[in-house]
């Protein structure tokens, strides 16, 4: 049984339903394959649908979200990207010495450095500039995201490292897959723009089974 102090620690600043349900399943000292299933089933299915309903997302899917909002979530996706490959750069220097965490972190790297391409393409073909990517800056909510992973990464414990990460690639999973679906449907954009959703939401699956 994992002391409540430690717990507690683990925990961090996440909010209060998980932090209830976490220590309800240590008390139960659940086994790690039905604690992953709790947490998804209770946590990331359920935050995944809320995302899904959020005005963004539902106008995407009719058609009616525009075009510089569109271009917005290019902007703000690239530079999140390009902090996240930073991130994994730093932790792959912070762990030079521990063989299994260096590898860990050179394999997340390998798989995310494309993406500011991606994105970056995408961007280009609704109309942005290379300068738009140049001089843009994080709203608040990406900042925040942004910084918790980060922050996770450097100095979070594992378990809650984990569990972060398996709440970021489910959440990005499934709104690359309503790009994918939607974005053909509505919008007219380069077919190779649109490897944003397609192949995104393919690696993005392949991880998300690999957190388990």
């Amino acid at each position: 049984m994992i002391p409540l102090k430690r717990a507690e620690t683990i925990v961090g600043r996440t909010n209060e339903n998980f932090r209830r349900t976490l220590f309800a399943r240590w008390e139960k000292a659940m086994d790690q394959d039905s604690f992953v299933d709790s947490l998804i089933s209770e946590i990331v299915k359920p935050g995944l649908h809320s995302l899904m309903q959020t005005q963004y997302f539902s106008e995407l899917r009719q058609g009616t979200l525009s075009i510089r909002r569109l271009q917005g979530f290019s902007l703000q996706h690239y530079i999140t990207n390009v902090a996240l490959n930073k991130g994994f750069a730093l932790c792959m220097v912070k762990y030079a010495h521990d063989v299994e965490l260096y590898i860990h972190f050179a394999y997340q790297y390998n798989e995310e450095q494309y993406h500011p391409d991606l994105v970056k393409r995408f961007g280009l073909a609704l109309g942005l500039k290379e300068d738009d990517f140049e001089n843009a800056s994080f709203i608040f909510e990406c900042l925040s995201h942004t910084g918790a992973a980060l922050r996770g990464m450097l100095a979070g414990s594992p378990a809650e490292n984990r569990t972060w990460a398996l709440v970021n690639e489910s959440m990005v999973c499934q709104y690359c897959e309503e790009f994918a679906t939607y974005l053909p449907k509505h919008y007219t954009v380069p077919e190779d723009a649109l490897e944003l959703g397609f192949i995104g939401s393919r690696i993005k699956i392949t991880r998300s089974e690999q957190l388990r």
